[in-house]
């Protein structure tokens, strides 16, 4: 079986690796569909702390089950799935706590160990959400969009409330989409021209810059330093900042300000058991993602097409197929 490899940071590779199959509580899927996150294009230029090299790396999977082996979560062969990416240790006091994407041993399917950019792989069961009538490129959307939800539920955004997203790529969109589901005043700051057309396509105020405005909650989803920075001055006295988005280097804002508006900044990582609540939504259609898709190619025009996606000026989601018949 062939993979694709991120040997380190700009270079391409690919290896023979024997076909997987599926030991107790684990599942062999079949990968149709790998999502290109912002974090994949960032460690391809070498600019994210998380990813360990060589890595099959793909994250955002869409896939079909061959083999369900012996598992309790209700997993046959057959099944579409989206695949929580995911794994806590479960022992630590992040997991004994319940904030399990907060693991001190969490492993990230295509980060940390080796994820979707090849044929077959083998799952644990219980990271297997199903559904019958989403498409394998809405299951590979499963992941940023419910990275989104997380941000939103961090915030606490309440009915009413003003919000601002910096940053309008997939994660933003996602951020958008779920503060709109909250009935929130959504606002949108993104410097791209292109990118502000297509996020006034959610019917969201869109502007270059917030500039000097004040909103309850700010949700910076740039993982851009100045950005990060710059956004303390966006959030009104007693509001809350969140960022998703992440840095590998040290932020810095002005304490005075933070103090005197009792600034509340909060984190937000992966997500925390949303993919059922993402999978529901996007089955009754209240989100609407058919336009997020750009760009595809197949996985094994990656090591000579994927250096091209960064600079491609309409890129809003990069979708990966992958030739089922190649194992």
């Amino acid at each position: 079986m062939k993979q694709i490899v991120l040997v380190e940071p700009g270079v391409w590779g690919e290896r023979d690796a024997p076909p997987p199959s599926a030991a107790s509580g684990e599942a062999l899927v079949r990968v149709h569909r790998i999502g290109v996150c912002g974090s994949d294009l960032n460690a391809f230029k070498g600019e994210h702390p998380a990813y360990s090299f060589p890595r099959v790396i793909g994250h955002e999977l869409g896939v079909e089950v061959v083999d369900a082996g012996q598992n309790n979560s209700g997993i046959q062969a057959g099944d579409r799935c989206a695949v929580e990416s995911f794994y806590s240790c479960g022992r630590c006091r992040a997991c004994r706590s319940g904030r399990t994407n907060c693991c001190e041993q969490l492993k990230y399917l295509g980060i940390h160990i080796d994820g979707g950019m090849q044929p077959l792989l083998n799952v644990p069961a219980n990271k297997l959400f199903k559904s019958e009538r989403l498409s394998f490129d809405q299951l590979a959307l499963v992941e940023p969009l419910a990275v989104g939800a997380q941000a939103i539920n961090r915030s606490g955004l309440q009915k009413g409330e003003d919000v601002l997203v910096i940053g309008s790529g997939v994660i933003g969109l996602a951020v958008v989409a779920f503060a709109k589901a909250r009935s929130a005043r959504v606002h949108v700051a993104e410097l791209l021209l292109w990118r502000r057309e297509f996020a006034k396509s959610l019917g969201v105020e869109v502007m270059e810059t917030a500039a000097g405005n004040q909103y309850s909650v700010v949700v910076d989803a740039t993982g851009n330093t100045a950005s990060m920075e710059a956004s303390f001055q966006n959030v009104a006295p007693g509001g809350r900042l969140v960022f998703v988005g992440l840095v590998s280097g040290s932020l810095a804002f002005p304490d005075w300000l933070f103090h005197r508006r009792e600034i509340t900044v909060l984190a937000s990582r992966g997500s925390l058991n949303l993919f059922p609540q993402v999978i529901k939504v996007l089955e009754k259609g209240e989100i609407d993602i058919s336009s997020w898709v750009t760009h595809r190619l197949d996985w094994r025009d990656v090591p000579r097409q994927f250096a091209d996606l960064r600079s491609q000026a309409d890129l809003v989601k990069a979708m990966i197929h992958i030739n089922e018949a190649v194992v």
